[in-house]
């Protein structure tokens, strides 16, 4: 059974910036991507950055080259680096990662992050 485990997450100030981190355990499974999504109260879940096993990135449009995310491959960790902060980044943070076969998606419990003005 995998497990996602997220952490980094908190307060911060309009303008900062909050590291993300997000470990895989309890499997011998290997991932394609490992990724982050948000979910804001009352909005839809989105995309915020995917990085592939070949290390291809893609990111939401609203991060405008605030956000980068790296992985490690073999340790099957994700880092979700966030840098000029805004409040509505204000969400619940969660990490996803899709097995290699692509049979199987999994999702962490996710971490809060709140920017104030």
């Amino acid at each position: 059974q995998v497990q996602l485990v997220e952490s980094g997450g908190g307060l911060v100030q309009s303008g900062g910036s909050l590291s993300l981190s997000c470990a895989a355990s309890g499997s011998r499974v290997l991932f394609s991507f490992m990724g982050w999504y948000r979910q804001a109260p009352g909005k839809q879940r989105e995309l915020v950055a995917l990085i592939t096993k070949s290390d291809a990135t893609n990111y939401g449009d609203f991060v405008k080259g605030r956000f980068t995310i790296s992985r490690d491959y073999v340790k099957k960790t994700a880092t979700l680096q966030m840098n000029s902060l805004k409040p509505e980044d204000t969400a619940v943070y969660y990490c996803c990662a899709r097995e290699l076969t692509g049979t199987s998606d999994f999702w962490g419990q996710g971490t809060q992050v709140t920017v104030s003005s």
